[in-house]
């Protein structure tokens, strides 16, 4: 059978959609809103979605129960998700055995924004939303951010909005459309679908809506807290409006050779994961409010009630995962002959689908390392803490809030201008192109590389 081509028409429509996006990136004070104006509107929205999160203890949990048997903590409509144990066998890290909870949740949910032009330049559609995991409560997320248990209205809520943007659009107007995994540590095999639709003049924004130019979200992305995880992923799908000549002058490494080295550590780590029951899982310890690790590490599963008025369900009951410190996501940038490199790690996590996706030059959580030897601390967090004072990004940015309580990360991009980091097997220079050519494709990149790429693209 012949490949099909894809006509010369399609090329000049990506050209066309990256100088209108570096033009919506430059455009100075907004365009349907003013910078001023974003400002009123979020705190507008953050008054407007009062939001009420109570812990209970999970006998107080409404419509979720520890099955009999195995004590995995599940829905009674068998949709959502589950928490139950994992018994990990790895090569990768300072442990080699171990067991936890994990969050399943097979399905697989759209994560979209819209994308239409106000005057030829490209605006997002961006949700105010509060999730009850959140720090802070109401946060900026993409149009759509649904579980396919959401927008198929297991919970008797009320319909997605745009939903239909996203599960029939228009031809032709798929910017992207991509699989992506979720964090790896607490998701067991977690993909939702990324999405960016360019739609017309016939969607507009309702009221926990705005049109946003891409300035104003990378604007916002520098704040702490304010662009939710579900929206960083995303934006990472958008093709680099950025890429110049430079760019494309060349990598450090051909592009061949890096999709063998992803190749070779997806083959040659050896991670192997079995589910077993919560109630059996080793090193954890059972009270009527938690389920947490004996040493007081890592996260806890904790229960809460939620009071929200501006979700398709008024009040509600779920398990969170409760992270017991704050995360350090950090990532080295160089120029190699005058283009940007970035050192990715290739990283295996239990969760992982395919075993190994890339991720930052250093990701931890450093209290989760005290019990152990210096030698076994993740490589170059000690550089890390030492540079980061020159950092030219550092954000506290929050993970999931609708399955996370209080995650939060610290988000840091520091340049290397001296004697930069040695490659070894588990780390590559990853020139901008290459990164851009990797996200159009699943499970090439984590969410916390995911994110660090947009935020780099912010700066």
């Amino acid at each position: 059978m012949t490949p099909t081509i894809a006509p010369a028409a399609s090329y000049g429509e990506e050209a066309r959609t990256l100088a209108a996006l570096a033009v919506s990136a430059a455009t100075v004070d907004g365009g349907v809103l003013s910078d001023g104006e974003l400002a009123a509107w979020l705190e507008d929205r953050r008054r407007a979605q009062p939001q009420q999160v109570e812990r209970v203890p999970f006998a107080g949990l409404s419509g979720w129960r520890f099955e009999e048997g195995t004590g995995d903590l599940r829905h009674a409509s068998g949709g959502f998700f589950s928490v139950h144990g994992l018994r990990v066998h790895s090569d990768f890290g300072p442990v080699s055995e171990w067991e936890q909870p994990i969050v399943d949740q097979p399905e697989i949910g759209i994560l979209g924004i819209a994308m239409r032009d106000f005057g030829g330049i490209p605006h997002l559609l961006m949700q105010a939303k509060s999730e009850p995991g959140n720090v802070n409560g109401m946060q900026l997320s993409p149009t759509v951010q649904a579980t396919k248990s959401n927008y198929r209205r297991v919970h008797g809520g009320s319909a997605v909005r745009y939903l239909d943007c996203f599960r029939s659009p228009e031809p032709g107007a798929v910017v992207a459309d991509v699989l992506q995994s979720e964090q790896g540590s607490w998701f067991l095999r977690k993909r939702n679908r990324n999405m960016i639709v360019r739609v017309g003049p016939e969607v507009e924004a309702a009221e926990d809506f705005a049109w946003l130019t891409v300035r104003q979200v990378n604007m916002l992305l520098k704040q702490d807290n304010v662009v939710n995880m579900d929206a960083r992923t995303v934006l990472s799908c958008l093709p680099d409006w950025r890429a110049d000549a430079s760019a494309l002058a060349g990598s450090l490494h051909p592009d061949a050779e890096i999709r063998s080295w992803i190749t070779r550590r997806r083959a040659e780590h050896d991670v192997r994961v079995a589910p077993i029951g919560l109630a059996d899982t080793q090193g954890w310890q059972h009270d009527p409010h938690t389920v947490s690790h004996v040493r007081g590490h890592h996260f806890s599963v904790v229960a809460v009630d939620v009071v929200s008025g501006r979700r398709e369900v008024a009040a509600w009951s779920q398990p969170l995962i409760e992270p017991h410190g704050t995360g350090i996501a950090a990532l080295f940038v160089r120029r190699v002959d005058g283009v940007r490199h970035v050192l990715l790690r290739a990283r295996a996590e239990a969760g992982f689908l395919t075993v190994v996706e890339l991720g930052p030059t250093v990701q931890c959580t450093v209290q989760n390392y005290s019990h152990l030897p210096r030698t076994s601390w993740p490589p170059y967090l000690d550089e890390v803490q030492n540079r980061r004072g020159g950092a030219v990004y550092d954000v506290l940015l929050s993970e999931e809030g609708g399955r996370f309580l209080n995650a939060q990360s610290h988000y840091v991009i520091i340049e290397i201008e001296d004697e930069a980091p040695l490659e070894s097997e588990e780390f590559r220079w990853v020139s901008l192109r290459q990164v851009d050519e990797l996200l159009r494709y699943s499970h090439n990149l984590s969410v916390q590389a995911r994110t660090l790429i947009t935020a780099l693209r912010s700066l």
